[in-house]
C-alpha cells in the first residue's frame, strides 16, 4: 500500500476500519435527563480549569439511539456538568458509557468524548421511565421518572440538549507523556424535538471503582425530562491547549 493510500484511511485496522468516515445523523434519539445537586468540593475537583463551575449541579443522561447512520442503534449513559468558559455557558462531559464499539472508538479518536464500554438501558416499566447503567454485572446507576406526566415546552427541551459541550482530549505519546492535551468544544445541530415531557423522578448511584459516578453524590434531584429528537453532532474545535497553557 502506497503512502497516499495510507493517508486516505481515518483509523485502523486499514482492512476493516473501526468506524466509517462520516458525520452521524441521529434519528429518534430518546433522552432521560436527571439534574441533581451534588457536593461542591467534589465537583470542583472533577472539572478541569479553565472551565468554571457556578452551581453544584450534574446532569445524568441516558440516551437510547433509535437509528444512527454508520453505527446502528445503541444506548449511552453518562454525566454532564454545567460550566462556563470565557463567559459562555455549556456543559463539561465528565463520563460516558455505551454498548457500541464503533461509536466508542469514533467518539474518542475523531472528537474527545470520554467514552468507554458499559451496559446502559432505557425503557418503560409499569408507569415509569427507567434508565440504568451497569458495569459488567454490577449496577452503577438507576433513574426513574413518571412516564410522560407533563408536557415540556419544545424550546426548553432544545435548550437542555443543545448547549455547547466541552471535553478534555488527551492523546498519549509513545513515552507515556501527553502528545495532545486540549480542551475542545462541540455542539448539537439540526435539532428537531418530536416530544418532550417532565415529571417526578428519583435517582440512585452505586460505588464502582471503574465507573466512579458516585464520586459526585446525589444530594437532591432538581429536575427531570424525557425528550425524543432528531439531531446531528457537529465537529469539535480546540479552545485551550494545556501543553502550551494558552487558548487555541
Amino acid at each position: 500500500m502506497k503512502t497516499e493510500d495510507v493517508r486516505q484511511h481515518v483509523t485502523t485496522p486499514l482492512a476493516g476500519p473501526a468506524y466509517p468516515p462520516m458525520v452521524p445523523r441521529f434519528t429518534d434519539r430518546e433522552y432521560l435527563n436527571i439534574v441533581y445537586r451534588t457536593d461542591p468540593a467534589a465537583l470542583r475537583a472533577a472539572v478541569p480549569e479553565p472551565l468554571r463551575v457556578d452551581e453544584p449541579l450534574v446532569r445524568f443522561e441516558v440516551m437510547k439511539m433509535g437509528d444512527v447512520t454508520g453505527y446502528g442503534p445503541y444506548t449511552e449513559a453518562g454525566q454532564a456538568i454545567p460550566v462556563s468558559f470565557e463567559g459562555e455557558r455549556g456543559e463539561y462531559l465528565h463520563a460516558m458509557y455505551l454498548d457500541n464499539f464503533p461509536a466508542t472508538a469514533s467518539g474518542r479518536e475523531v472528537s474527545a468524548y470520554p467514552k468507554v464500554i458499559g451496559s446502559p438501558a432505557l425503557y418503560a416499566d409499569s408507569g415509569a421511565l427507567v434508565g440504568t447503567l451497569d458495569h459488567g454485572r454490577l449496577r452503577v446507576a438507576t433513574a426513574t421518572m413518571g412516564y410522560k406526566h407533563h408536557e415540556l415546552e419544545r424550546h426548553e427541551a432544545e435548550e437542555q440538549i443543545g448547549v455547547p459541550a466541552f471535553m478534555l482530549k488527551t492523546v498519549p505519546g509513545y513515552d507515556g507523556s501527553p502528545r495532545v492535551q486540549e480542551l475542545v468544544r462541540t455542539r448539537i445541530t439540526d435539532v428537531a424535538v418530536k416530544g418532550a415531557w417532565t415529571g417526578p423522578a428519583r435517582f440512585q448511584l452505586f460505588q464502582h471503582v471503574l465507573a466512579p459516578l458516585a464520586d459526585l453524590p446525589v444530594l437532591e434531584v432538581v429536575s427531570a425530562s424525557h425528550i425524543l429528537t432528531d439531531l446531528t453532532l457537529s465537529g469539535a474545535e480546540p479552545v485551550h491547549d494545556y501543553l502550551k497553557g494558552t487558548a487555541s
